[in-house]
């Protein structure tokens, strides 16, 4: 009978694909993806037509980021398009911490 190693090549193959896809995600988290930045679907609707489309959730995934900012008791999310840093949309809402 012939004895392989505990990592034959398929498991190399997804122990590789694995690391990829935690980098990939770790690398959208350091950018600040809108995908990653706990932006929900109906939220993606970037040209603001009334309708999320799948291109818009894609964009969410390369194109557009989201930066949050705090000011007291209003939370503040800022969304632009990576490459030119225009404002696509701001959504502020306010926050009810411990007194």
């Amino acid at each position: 009978m012939l004895l392989r190693g505990k990592f034959g090549p398929r498991r190399k193959a997804l122990l590789v694909l694995l690391a990829l896809a935690l980098l990939a995600v770790a690398w959208m988290g350091w950018n600040g993806v809108a995908a990653v930045s706990g932006v929900e679907t109906g939220d993606m609707d970037w040209d603001g037509d009334g309708t999320v489309t799948r291109s818009e959730i894609l964009q969410s995934l390369y194109a557009v980021t989201a930066t949050r900012e705090h000011a007291g008791n209003r939370e503040c999310t800022t969304f632009r398009w990576r490459r030119s840093g225009e404002t696509i949309r701001m959504d502020c809402t306010t926050v009810f911490g411990e007194p």
